[in-house]
């Protein structure tokens, strides 16, 4: 892939014609401004673009959000489309962590208030909030209980005292996907995830204390509730080692039975089924499950961030509440309605490091939020800055209601570790006034800001493309990493 193979659409969207390969059933489009454009074809991520554009049933393009990188199968940032019945649905579209996703928490607290308390706030968290790889947490369920936590989602944190009705009014889908079927997964699945709801995990993942840098949206903003100075949380995480098994069990499965559906693919990693079809309904129904275990997984852990707040300001005399602002998935695939071609059509929408963002008016959004459109949550890379955005109408019409979802990486993880030293990084960090606690300097190295695109300009892209607006911009203070 070569620039001179892209035609320019707009200032900030790209396309690969659709007779660039034989193959290709639709053409596939990127957002990004010049100096992105040459940095996602610094990989394989816009081969595995236009892979995606030759999926049966695909409908309109292939899209990439302006941080992409490369994936398994399925570039990360990636969104497909693919028209019921008979479109296909493939696990390399949604990813490892299913429903890997960003909540956003929020208090009345001042920057000036915490300041004093803010290390042990860090510290207090990361004992609370179990992280790291196969690491279990203070919830031991048995085999019963987990299969009803995957099909009940937020209700079971609900009935449970994990979680406000306000809670999962402000969580994407309420915090359940309907249709999930503990039946449909593995028991190799359900064991890994027996003990490991209100864990954080590694990687990527991350809890942070946030101060409210700039407003950009005063409208929004206030619907929120954000103002400048004050202190938010962000939860970052997902389906841990259950949705992984997942993923990997129906990888395995469909990798069998696609020969039987006369699929013919660029690259076996795109394997997929007709979502028809058994295979199909069975991964979707195991897919809904590991989302749902996720939405609980992030439920619990507010629950141990709130009780961590109350512990560490318990005598202070600085009292306050931890309320939710949104909490949105970005490894998922969704049945929604859009239009093509004039027509609404009933579609598979894959977001594989994509978030939703529906505009205004958008029935499914709390009733809070249905006149400025859907908050959009997109953490940036420990030690800059996180964005909060809504869904426009431009992103209903451009990109089946879709934009960005993070900073997107510029170098893999062996690679970061390789040429940074954790605790060198550690060092910068707290230099800057940022709190650091995490598992490991290897983990830490893996994470670091030099690994990842630069957000602020990844945001622009998205803002001045219309598929997302700017409410605020966000800065850590403290970080709590696997």
């Amino acid at each position: 892939m070569e620039r001179k193979d892209f035609k320019r659409i707009s200032p900030y969207i790209h396309e690969i014609p659709k007779d660039f390969r034989p193959d290709m059933r639709v053409p596939a489009r990127f957002y990004a401004d010049g100096e992105l454009l040459d940095m996602a074809l610094g990989d394989k991520s816009l081969d595995q673009l236009v892979n995606t554009a030759t999926m049966p049933g695909i409908v309109k393009y292939a899209l990439a959000m302006p941080d992409i990188h490369q994936g398994y199968g399925f570039p990360i940032g990636g969104v497909i489309a693919t028209a019921l019945p008979d479109g296909v649905i493939s696990p390399g579209g949604v990813g490892y962590d299913i429903n890997c996703g960003v909540r956003l928490l929020a208090t009345h607290l001042h920057r000036e208030e915490l300041a004093p308390y803010l290390s042990e706030l860090a510290t207090v968290l990361q004992m609370n909030c179990p992280s790291g790889v196969g690491q279990g947490g203070k919830i031991h369920l048995k085999k019963q209980e987990l299969d009803q936590l995957v099909e009940q989602g937020g209700q079971w944190a609900l009935k449970r005292g994990y979680a406000t009705e306000m809670d999962l009014e402000r969580t994407e889908e309420n915090g359940r996907l309907p249709g999930a079927d503990a039946s449909k997964v593995s028991d190799r699945a359900k064991k890994r995830g027996l003990d490991q709801i209100g864990t954080l995990g590694s990687g990527n993942h991350f809890i942070e204390v946030d101060v409210v840098d700039e407003i950009f949206y005063e409208k929004a903003a206030q619907r929120m509730g954000l103002f400048p100075g004050q202190i938010v949380v962000q939860i970052h995480c997902g389906s841990r080692g259950f949705g992984h098994q997942i993923c990997t069990d129906y990888v395995k499965s469909f990798q069998k039975s696609i020969r039987q559906y006369g699929i013919t693919l660029p690259d076996r990693e795109l394997v997929c089924a007709p979502l028809s079809s058994p295979e199909g309904q069975d991964y979707l129904a195991a897919m809904k499950a590991a989302a749902n275990y996720a939405f609980v997984n992030r439920q619990v852990l507010t629950y141990l961030i709130r009780q961590s707040f109350e512990q560490v300001l318990a005598g202070t005399g600085v009292r306050d509440t931890v309320y939710q602002i949104y909490d949105i998935a970005h490894n998922m695939a969704k049945i929604e309605t859009h239009e093509v071609e004039g027509k609404q059509m009933a579609l598979c929408v894959h977001r594989k490091g994509a978030t939703r963002a529906f505009g205004p008016g958008s029935p499914v959004l709390p009733d809070a939020y249905r006149d400025i459109g859907q908050p959009v949550l997109v953490p940036g890379s420990m030690g800059t800055a996180s964005w909060v955005l809504v869904g426009t109408e431009k992103s209903m019409a451009q990109s089946f209601g879709s934009t960005c979802h993070g900073a997107g990486r510029t170098m893999s993880r062996s690679q970061a570790k390789r040429t940074i030293r954790g605790s060198e990084l550690r060092e910068e960090l707290e230099a800057d006034g940022i709190h650091i606690r995490a598992g490991s300097m290897a983990g830490l190295a893996e994470e670091a800001p030099t690994a990842y695109k630069d957000v602020d300009r990844v945001i622009e892209v998205v803002h001045e493309a219309g598929i997302a607006k700017k409410v605020a911009r966000i800065v850590p203070v403290a970080v709590v990493k696997g």
